[in-house]
């Protein structure tokens, strides 16, 4: 797998239109809809729903609406690590400079007084979703192994708290496989340091193609080792999923060192599955796997254990 494959493809960005005024947003479709993907509310309850389910890149929010106020929907996106990261432009008639320093202090990244500058609220617009791509271009490449290309430990971890929260939330499986290169100390020590990266991209790249949903994750977890993170996931089904991926990297016949235990290179895979508890700790699945994969190791390696 390259590192373009881990970074987001061209899109439309997507622009939610907050204000209890249809006509309001209407003007707004008109100036940007053909630049971007408009969506609208005309509340704070529909729009932190609408947030919630699809994520935009960037909200436009007016201030005074029925029921809740912007203001309470910026605070709120602003609470939840979530939404933090969306940027919020509010747009409002509310022009005094209290007012615009509120908007700010509850976390709004530009104000835009009403009646609206076309021009300027293209602007805005634009430059504020340029400066989210970028921010979530450097997100991205922070969370990639720069050798194999695929994801690094730190998302890996990032991604195991997230999905046990939900998972328990949801009360559905979690698996986690922890994935050792058989012997690969003598594969590197023969062939040379070189020769042991281009094997360890084309083992790693050989995993993650090998996932076959899109929020299943593959990550280098350290030296010749990587860990798989399975949502919704129980035994059997993470069981299966291993002996899939031992068998893929076995039958790409990367030729071991001759004093290896096998003539190719070959993984050990460590299963753990759990429901995850209210008082359990996502280590303790990382743990269970870890010895799993010990006890393949144990049992002659080029197998898994569960």
């Amino acid at each position: 797998m390259q590192l373009d494959t881990l970074l987001p493809s061209p899109r439309r960005s997507s622009v939610l239109v907050v204000d209890d005024q249809v006509a309001n947003i209407q003007v707004l479709h008109g100036l940007l809809g053909d630049e971007f993907d408009i969506r609208m509310a005309t509340n704070g309850d529909d729009a932190l729903r609408l947030i919630h389910a699809s994520p935009p890149d960037l909200v436009l929010l007016d201030i005074q609406m029925p029921g809740m106020s912007g203001h309470e929907v910026c605070r709120r996106l602003k609470g939840n690590a979530q939404t933090l990261d969306i940027p919020v432009i509010f747009i409002t008639a509310q022009s005094t400079p209290e007012e615009e320093t509120l908007c700010f202090r509850n976390g709004a990244v530009d104000f835009i007084a009403k009646p609206i500058n076309p021009a300027v609220v293209q602007a805005r617009v634009r430059t504020h979703l340029r400066l989210k791509s970028q921010s979530d271009l450097l997100r991205d490449l922070a969370f990639v192994d720069g050798l194999t290309g695929i994801a690094n430990r730190r998302r890996f971890s990032s991604a195991l708290e997230a999905e046990w929260r939900r998972s328990r939330r949801n009360a559905t499986p979690l698996a986690v496989l922890l994935i050792d290169i058989d012997n690969f100390k003598r594969y590197n020590d023969h062939f040379g340091h070189l020769a042991g990266d281009a094997c360890l991209q084309r083992v790693a790249a050989t995993l993650a193609d090998e996932l076959k949903r899109s929020h299943d994750l593959m990550a280098r977890y350290g030296g010749e080792e990587f860990a798989c993170l399975l949502p919704e996931c129980d035994a059997a089904g993470a069981l299966s999923i291993a002996e899939a991926l031992r068998q893929r990297v076995e039958s790409l016949r990367i030729a071991h060192a001759p004093d290896a235990a096998s003539a190719f290179v070959s993984i050990s895979v460590g299963v753990a599955s759990a429901v995850p508890s209210a008082d359990g700790l996502p280590s303790a699945l990382v743990d269970s796997a870890d010895q799993q994969l010990y006890n393949a190791k144990a049992q002659g390696r080029n197998r898994v254990c569960g």
